[in-house]
C-alpha cells in the first residue's frame, strides 16, 4: 500500500467564468490549479443575460389543461432580466397524475407547500388503514418551477414524481427574485425545497415504542408543520426518477429553527432513480438523505452553507460521481455522517459509500468531512481539499473507527484510494485522536495525506489526480462502475458536467451554460 502524510499550501490558477446559451455543449475549461480564494475564482467573463439586443421571452397566451382536477390557476405574468412569462399556480395538492409541458414563456409556481397525491402511509397496501392514491406528477425537460418564502414540493407516500430533463434542457426549480433578477451568487434560502418521501426502513421513529426499520417506524420531515411522513418496511419502494435537475437558492425556515435542504428523501427505497442533480446555494445542506436506501450519481452542490451532503436516521446510501463546491467563506462540512443520540445502536445502520467525488472545502471551519453515530463509511477514489487550515477528516468514536461485530454491522470505516489536500490531515475528537484516524487512513490502499492537487477550475483531475492508482469499487455493490481514475471528472468521462449547470463566481463547469442568477432561455 501507499500512504504518505505532510501539510501543503494548495496552488492558485484562475477559473475562467461563464457566458450564455444554454443550448451548446462543451468541455469543462483547462489550465492551472484549483483556484482558492476569497473572490471565488479569477477574473470572470462578462456573462451579460440576456445579451444586448436579444430577444426577450414573451409570455405563453396561457395556462395548459393538466389532468388534475383543480387544474392550473392563470396567475397572471412576471418579468425579470430574460422577459415576460405567463405564471401558473400548481394546485395545492395534485390528486391525479398529471403532467407540465415545456412551453416557451411560461413558469410553473408554487404558492405554499404542493403535496404529489396523498400519504399512502408506511405499508404499500390497506394493512394501514390508507390506500395508495398512485399519482405520477411529470415535468417535461425544460420546465421551470419556482415559489417562495415556505413553499416546497413533497412526494407522498404512494405517489411518485417523474422530473427527467435532458443535458440540453434541465429542468429548473428556483425562487421569484431569481426570475426577476434580484439575485447575486450569495443569496440563497428563498423557498423550502424538494422533498421526496418514502416507505423504506428507517430509525429514530417518532412513536414511542416502534422498533426501528418496521413498517412501524415513521419520521416526519424536519421543518415541515403540517404532517409529512416518511419510512415503512419496503427496501424496493419508488418515489420516482429525477434526472438533470437542478435546485436552486433553496432553504426556506419552515418552522422553528428547521429548515429544508435543496433536496430532502426521506424512507426512499431503491427503486428512485436519481441522476444528474444539482444544488445550488442551499441555505441548510445541499441534499439530506433521512433512512431507506439511495443510489444517485452525478451529484453536484455548490454553495450550501450548512452540509453539502447529510446522511442520517439509517440510511444506506451509493453515491458515484459526486462534486461538492463551497462559496468562499460559507458552509459548514461537506460530508456530516448521523448524530450522535439515543438511538446509535438502532438498526438498520447508517452505510453511505461514495466513489469519485471531489470536495473542496473553502470556510474556515472544523472539518472537511465528519463521521459519527456508529456510521458505517466508506469513500474510495476521491480527492478532498481544503483552503484554509481545516482538518480533511473526524471521526467522533471508536465504534466508527474498529467496531467490526453487531447487528447490521459493515466493520470500520475504510478510505481506498483517497488524496487528502489539507494543512491539517485529521482531526482529534472526544472519542478518537488524530493518530488513530491516521491509522485507520494508512489501512486502506493508495492513500495520500500529503496530495498536492492540480485541480483544474476546482473540479477537473490533473496530472497528479491521474496519477492515482484507482480502487475497484464494484465489489461493495452492483451499482458501482470501475472508474478510470479517481476524483469526479477526468478526461474519460467530463462531459457529464456539460450542458445542464449553472455558472457562478464560486465554480463553472462550462462556460457556454446561463448564470445561476437568471434563467436559462431556449432557442
Amino acid at each position: 500500500m501507499t500512504n504518505l502524510h505532510r501539510s501543503l499550501i494548495l496552488g492558485a490558477s484562475a477559473i475562467a467564468l461563464s457566458a450564455c446559451g444554454a443550448d451548446e455543449i462543451v468541455s469543462p475549461g483547462t489550465g492551472g490549479n484549483v483556484t482558492i480564494n476569497n473572490g471565488g475564482g479569477g477574473t470572470p467573463a462578462p456573462t451579460p443575460t440576456p445579451t444586448p439586443g436579444a430577444t426577450l421571452v414573451t409570455p405563453a397566451a396561457g395556462c395548459p389543461t393538466i389532468s388534475d382536477p383543480v387544474g392550473l390557476t392563470d396567475s397572471g405574468t412576471i418579468s425579470g432580466p430574460t422577459g415576460e412569462y405567463r405564471v401558473c399556480t400548481m394546485p395545492a395538492r395534485f390528486s391525479a397524475s398529471s403532467t407540465l409541458p415545456y412551453i416557451e414563456g411560461l413558469l410553473y409556481r408554487m404558492n405554499g407547500r404542493v403535496d404529489v397525491g396523498t400519504d399512502g402511509g408506511p405499508a404499500a397496501d390497506t394493512s394501514d388503514g390508507l390506500d395508495d392514491t398512485d399519482v405520477e406528477l411529470t415535468i417535461e425537460p425544460g420546465v421551470i418551477v419556482y415559489a417562495s418564502g415556505s413553499s416546497f414540493l413533497n412526494v407522498n407516500r404512494g405517489n411518485t414524481i417523474q422530473a427527467n430533463g435532458t443535458a440540453a434542457r434541465p429542468i429548473v426549480f428556483t425562487s421569484r427574485d431569481n426570475v426577476q433578477g434580484l439575485n447575486t451568487d450569495t443569496s440563497s434560502g428563498q423557498w423550502g425545497g424538494v422533498v421526496l418521501s418514502g416507505r423504506a426502513p428507517i430509525t429514530d421513529c417518532i412513536a414511542a415504542g416502534a422498533t426501528p426499520g418496521t413498517v412501524n417506524c415513521e419520521r416526519q420531515v424536519e421543518g415541515a408543520a403540517q404532517p409529512a411522513i416518511y419510512g415503512g418496511a419496503r427496501i424496493d419502494d419508488s418515489s420516482g426518477s429525477m434526472e438533470y435537475v437542478q435546485i436552486r437558492y433553496s432553504g426556506f425556515v419552515l418552522s422553528g429553527d428547521s429548515e429544508l435542504q435543496s433536496l430532502t428523501t426521506g424512507g426512499i427505497g431503491k427503486g428512485t432513480n436519481l441522476s444528474h442533480i444539482m444544488s445550488y446555494n442551499s441555505s441548510d445542506d445541499g441534499v439530506e438523505f433521512f433512512g431507506g436506501r439511495v443510489n444517485m450519481t452525478n451529484l453536484i452542490v455548490v454553495g450550501a452553507e450548512d452540509d453539502s451532503i447529510d446522511t442520517d436516521t439509517g440510511v444506506k446510501a451509493n453515491l458515484q460521481y459526486v462534486i461538492a463546491i463551497q462559496r468562499p467563506g460559507a458552509g459548514d462540512t461537506i460530508i456530516e455522517a448521523d448524530s450522535d443520540n439515543a438511538f446509535n445502536e438502532s438498526t438498520p445502520r447508517q452505510n453511505t459509500r461514495i466513489s469519485n467525488a471531489t470536495f473542496v472545502h473553502q470556510n474556515a471551519n472544523d472539518q472537511v468531512i465528519r463521521i459519527r453515530g456508529h456510521a458505517d463509511y466508506s469513500i474510495a477514489n476521491s480527492v478532498i481539499v481544503s483552503a484554509q487550515d481545516t482538518a480533511c477528516l473526524r471521526i467522533d468514536g471508536q465504534e466508527e473507527l474498529s467496531q467490526t461485530t453487531g447487528p447490521d454491522e459493515s466493520g470500520p470505516v475504510s478510505f481506498d484510494s483517497v488524496v487528502l489536500d489539507c494543512a491539517t490531515p485529521f482531526r482529534d475528537s472526544s472519542g478518537a485522536t488524530a493518530a488513530e484516524i491516521l491509522g485507520v487512513f494508512d489501512n486502506g490502499t493508495n492513500n495520500n495525506s500529503m496530495f498536492t492537487n492540480t485541480l483544474q477550475s476546482l473540479f477537473l483531475n490533473g496530472s497528479n489526480e491521474n496519477g492515482v492508482m484507482v480502487f475497484d469499487v464494484t465489489a461493495w455493490a452492483p451499482f458501482f462502475t470501475l472508474p478510470d481514475n479517481i476524483g469526479a471528472v477526468f478526461d474519460s468521462n467530463a462531459s457529464w458536467v456539460n450542458g445542464w449547470t449553472c455558472t457562478s463566481s464560486t465554480v463553472t463547469f462550462d462556460s457556454a451554460t446561463s448564470a445561476c442568477t437568471s434563467l436559462p432561455v431556449y432557442d
